[in-house]
């Protein structure tokens, strides 16, 4: 018994000398290796940036440049603007953001109703004298968006118990183009009930967008009694108390966005365009139609809009371009926009463009401006081949190509009469073109591109991406 006791004792022993040896060659072996490693102090720099990509197996990779670009506005004015005034209308930052009393100062309401020019001066950028004279204008009154409005037109789409417009030509014009506004009264912007090429169509009302002739452009022969005689003959002129330059386009978007709002929320779609465009008004209801028909297409109707887009489009930096932007004045490229001879949108992303449009200060190309409020709201303009913003191509066959076309810039008020009254007799070598956008017949001939695809409205989504 005395003997199985010390047995047990000794393995206990054992073991413990044993665990007592491991421990105490572990620790020699780390005290060695740490008097041996060299010391290394890092002076931590005051803004950390992470210094590049490490490859080391020991640890995850990292970010070369910094987590977030410190400078987002590129050092130009609008830019500045605008970031300015999103962080301060940003709900998250507006709680912990403390602004001094200058600061505050500088972020100028994209929305502001003083029209007083004594704000703006405050924020001239360095350079300012140097701009043209029409961009300094626009910026020193960017930030007046009421203005009187002159006509109204309250009757245009009708009351609540009446039938709501299927579509709304919104046509930019000034007030001495009454030719032209002549010319789209008896084509393509005809008023009333317009049938389709091959479908029932629908109503169509029209307004034409004036401000005030600008008299530094002038002398202008005085037209305010041929305003006035329209007005009560053919009803159809909104009329805005502001200088009618091309840059004050912009303007007249916001403002018509504003008036549709209040005037005529109920139209179903909107086609907004200048004054020189041709359209092919029974073909573009049939498509609109068409579209109405398709599954889902009422959830789509919110964010539907479709024209010529151009997309990476980078700002003209040649200062006798009428549409330069100076480097200073807007930093990077522009986002996806239709060209503004003619764009259709519905009635329900309108009522969204007036409403994103008062946290977005103005620009003064008003093609881009519609393109930032769409980047804004997350819609993405969808593109169509049918709109010729630019013309037909060098070469194209015209007297057939107009039977597969939707719209065209630009075009004369006696281009317009002639095109109108041509297509309701085709010649006999295009008539097989006349079969509207469903018929796989459909084919625009071009000599400098690709043929167009021979079913332009295909069947599951006419305005496809």
């Amino acid at each position: 018994m005395a003997q199985c006791r010390r047995r047990t004792l000794l393995c206990v022993c054992f073991s413990f000398a044993l665990l007592g040896n491991i421990f105490i060659y572990v620790t020699v072996s780390v005290c060695k290796a740490i008097s041996e490693s060299p010391v290394t102090i890092h002076i931590v720099p005051d803004r950390f940036i992470a210094p590049g990509l490490d490859n080391s197996s020991a640890v995850a990779s990292h970010p070369i440049k910094p987590f977030w670009d410190l400078h987002p506005d590129g050092g130009a004015f609008w830019n500045k603007l605008q970031i300015s005034w999103d962080r301060k209308s940003n709900p998250i930052l507006r709680e912990t953001m403390a602004l001094s009393e200058d600061a505050e100062e500088s972020v100028l309401s994209p929305a502001g109703t003083d029209c007083n020019w004594v704000q703006s001066l405050k924020l001239r950028p360095p350079k300012f004298g140097t701009w043209p004279e029409q961009i300094q204008e626009f910026v020193l009154s960017m930030h007046c968006r009421e203005y009187p409005l002159l006509l109204g037109q309250p009757e245009t789409c009708g009351s609540e118990g009446e039938e709501a417009p299927m579509l709304l030509m919104a046509i930019k014009s000034q007030e001495g183009n009454f030719e032209n506004r002549q010319a789209i009264r008896q084509t393509w912007g005809r008023d009333g009930w317009v049938k389709g090429l091959k479908g029932k169509g629908g109503m169509v009302r029209r307004v034409f967008l004036l401000g005030k002739q600008d008299a530094s452009a002038g002398p202008f022969a005085d037209v305010s009694d041929l305003l006035a005689l329209e007005k009560g003959l053919y009803r159809d002129i909104v009329q805005w108390d502001f200088q009618d330059t091309f840059f004050n386009l912009t303007l007249k978007d916001v403002l018509f966005w504003h008036w549709f709002s209040h005037r005529c929320p109920r139209a179903r779609f909107v086609f907004k365009g200048d004054d020189d465009v041709f359209v092919r008004t029974p073909v573009l209801l049939d498509a609109l139609g068409q579209e109405e028909q398709n599954p889902g297409s009422a959830r789509k109707m919110s964010d539907f809009i479709v024209g010529d887009v151009i997309k990476n489009a980078v700002p003209l930096r040649e200062a006798r371009n009428k549409y330069y932007i100076p480097e200073n004045f807007y930093h990077g490229l522009y986002p996806a926009y239709a060209g503004g001879g003619g764009v259709v949108y519905s009635g329900a992303l309108a009522l969204r463009l007036k409403q994103v449009s008062r946290s977005m200060h103005l620009f003064p190309i008003d093609d881009v401006y519609l393109g930032m409020c769409l980047q804004r709201l997350g819609v993405r303009p969808i593109h169509h081949p049918g709109f010729l913003t630019f013309d037909f191509p060098k070469g194209e066959n015209k007297p057939c190509a107009y039977y597969s076309i939707l719209l065209v810039h630009k075009r004369t008020p006696k281009e317009i009469l002639k095109l109108w009254w041509e297509l309701k007799v085709p010649h006999p070598v295009c008539v097989n073109n006349v079969t509207g956008f469903h018929d796989d017949s459909v084919n625009r001939v071009s000599v400098t591109r690709p043929l167009a695809p021979r079913n332009i409205w295909p069947n599951v989504h006419p305005f496809s991406l």
